[in-house]
């Protein structure tokens, strides 16, 4: 299945109801420092609103819950790597992203085949205290090179301006968070997103 190349991600399924309406396709859900029980809920009520609009539903983290509740789609972080049991993931025949930022972290995420690899951040971030600078755009072209086949996903500083420049360097998808989240008209920014992307 191809992926389509715009892939915002949210935390809440409340965002899900008011973006999934206007053709987005693959969308992460990224549920932060909430109980077990809120957790398992947001990831079954965002599995049947994507299932309705028939859009794939990535779950960050939580690869338990995901195979729980039949969740096709997994991102984890490098941190998130150490702690997962890649052998039930692979059993439960999810589909894993990752995340990477460095050539020892590629590495490590090539043998374990994943679905998509993730580069980041591109651009300074807003988002996340990292100790890595931007990675740019070059270092996009070099990953692409280097991952082949695998669909490679831009995160980290991404804008509707940015996309093309970053999708002409070799990235499959571009990935948002903030660019809507903060937006004034979140819904009129996505339409921006998926007109720039397909």
């Amino acid at each position: 299945m191809s992926l389509d190349r715009f892939y915002p991600i949210f935390d809440h399924t409340d965002w899900l109801e008011r973006v999934l309406p206007l053709g987005i396709k693959l969308v992460q859900l990224r549920i932060k420092d909430q109980p077990d029980a809120v957790i398992r809920e947001q990831i079954a009520k965002g599995r049947d609103l994507c299932a309705q609009y028939g859009c794939a539903l990535v779950i960050n983290d939580y690869w338990q819950a995901a195979i729980d509740l039949g969740v096709e789609w997994l991102h984890l972080g490098q941190e998130d790597l150490d702690e997962a049991d890649l052998k039930a993931i692979q059993k439960a025949d999810l589909k894993l992203g990752v995340s990477t930022h460095d050539d020892d972290e590629l590495e490590r995420v090539l043998a374990i085949e994943p679905a998509y690899v993730a580069l980041g951040p591109v651009y300074p971030t807003i988002l996340k205290k990292m100790k890595w600078h931007q990675q740019g755009l070059p270092r996009v072209t070099e990953w692409k090179e280097r991952v082949g086949s695998i669909p490679l996903v831009g995160i980290g500083g991404m804008s509707v301006e940015r996309a093309p420049s970053v999708l002409e360097a070799g990235a499959d998808i571009v990935s948002a968070v903030t660019d809507i989240t903060l937006n004034a008209d979140p819904e009129a920014r996505v339409r921006q997103w998926i007109e720039a992307t397909r």
